[in-house]
């Protein structure tokens, strides 16, 4: 996603959060926006709402339907989204606040790759042992990777380490090349 629709999507996704907090209703903001990003994921919604040939205000009826029962500012976001032609923001909004509801209560989203499928043990272990190195609760993701060739890389907000079979040959042949 290019930089300046980041931008935004995080700007909505604060807006949203600080709303919700003050309302004390996380937990229901999340769960409806998640529910908008997946509508507006969904290959008709999608195709309807980039169809320049409906007129936006079938655009909005259709998400009025769609989304009722919805918190009335998650509507509104969801329908100025379509009325500005940002509803592929909806996934990077929900994801950025489901983002900060973590940070609410202390999470830090920890993103492991490894070389092969972790078992559900490995996986706990791995939680623990990081969530006691940086002192926070952790909320972990993981991936399979392959070419890493073994080992672990973490990231964990905007670090990496890098513990990986490719990073210490690449490393060791760095150290090769230098020592010439």
């Amino acid at each position: 996603m290019p930089a300046k629709r980041g931008a935004s999507a995080r700007r909505h996704a604060q807006a949203a959060y600080h709303l919700a907090l003050a309302e004390g209703q996380l937990d229901r903001w999340l769960e409806e926006l998640r529910a908008v990003s997946a509508i507006f994921s969904d290959a008709t919604v999608k195709s309807l709402l980039e169809d320049p040939k409906v007129p936006v205000t079938e655009k909005l009826g259709v998400l009025q339907q769609s989304l009722a029962g919805f918190h009335p500012l998650v509507l509104n976001l969801a329908q100025l989204l379509v009325a500005k032609d940002r509803a592929a923001l909806a996934t990077a909004i929900s994801d950025e606040f489901e983002r900060l509801v973590d940070a609410h209560h202390g999470l830090e989203r920890v993103e492991v790759t490894t070389a092969i499928p972790l078992e559900p043990v490995e996986i706990d272990g791995i939680s623990q042992r990081i969530s006691r190195a940086i002192s926070k609760g952790v909320k972990l993701s993981a991936q399979v990777e392959p070419s890493i060739g073994g080992g672990i890389i973490a990231r964990i907000g905007d670090r990496i380490l890098d513990g990986s079979i490719r990073a210490k040959l690449q490393e060791l042949k760095r150290s090769l090349v230098a020592a010439r």
